[in-house]
Order: structure tokens, then C-alpha cells, then sequence
């Protein structure tokens, strides 16, 4: 059965006047989701954009970190692995592959603490088997991989 997900964005740029000029223009955008309180975005501040903003770049490489953190926590309280801290310093590339810019890579960094009496080597097999679940990583083309940390506490 497929799941739908919306999000509205609008150029709130426009209050700056109309797009005259390729470099000079406002990249201010909202994002809103219903309900819920809207993302102030904008380019990356490499294409013009406001740094105190995210921008797409970022928000794919979130993406991708964050669906992997769920799918470790899911497969993890499954599998009886106790996780107590999960932190991850994902790393996104942008670069011209096959003469376009796009996104080529997304490394994530997960640092997974877990309570002694864990299984250790679970927890690091499961690192991989969330990162074949993950259903975000499944539907880019650019490389993800995961160079996780388990630490036992």
C-alpha cells in the first residue's frame, strides 16, 4: 500500500522584489508540513544563499542520516540491543558526476553507545541491515555508507 507525504514550499523571497537578476536574487523559502512549524530554508550559501538557513543539500543529507538512525532504533529494540545515545555527524557530497552536479555521496558517521550486556556484534551487523532497510537510502542514486562507532557503556 503506498504512503503519501506532503510538504508545501513557497518562495517568500518575492517580498524582495521580483527575480531580475540571476546573482542577486532572494532565495528565502518556507517549508511547511501541516501542523507542524515551517523550515526557514534557502540555497546553500554557495549558490547565493543565506547561510543562517538550511538549504536542500543539507536537508537530503539529513534525510538520509535520520532514516538510518530510525531503522537502527527499530531493528536494535528488536534484536534486544540496548541503545543509549545515537549521534551521527553525516557528511554530504556535491560534485559534478557524468557532467551534473548532484549529490555523489553521503557518509554517515553514527556513534552508537549501548549498554553493557549488549551484544556487540550485533549491534555492529546491525548497522548494516538498517542501512539495507532504510528506505530513503533505497531511493537515491549517490553513494551511503555508514562508518558506525559502537561503544559500550
Amino acid at each position: 500500500m503506498p504512503h503519501h507525504y506532503r510538504c508545501q514550499v513557497e518562495w517568500t523571497g518575492a517580498v524582495d522584489g521580483p527575480v531580475t537578476d540571476a546573482k542577486t536574487f532572494s532565495r528565502a523559502t518556507r517549508i511547511t508540513f501541516a501542523g507542524r512549524p515551517p523550515v526557514e530554508a534557502s540555497a546553500a550559501p554557495e549558490f547565493g544563499g543565506d547561510v543562517g538557513r538550511v538549504n536542500p543539500e543539507e536537508l537530503f543529507t539529513a534525510s538520509l542520516a535520520t532514516c538510518q538512525m530510525l531503522s537502527y532504533l527499530y531493528l536494535a529494540a528488536r534484536h534486544g540491543v540496548q541503545v543509549l545515545a545515537y549521534t551521527d555527524d553525516a557528511v554530504g557530497e556535491l560534485a559534478v558526476r557524468e557532467g551534473k552536479l548532484r549529490m555523489t555521496r553521503v557518509t554517515l558517521h553514527p556513534v552508537i553507545t549501548i549498554a553493557a550486556g549488549s551484544d556487540a556484534a550485533l549491534a555492529r551487523e546491525l548497522v548494516e541491515r538498517a542501512h539495507e532497510e532504510c528506505f530513503i537510502a533505497n531511493s537515491v542514486a549517490c553513494e551511503v555508507t555508514a562508518e558506525a562507532q559502537i561503544i559500550i557503556s
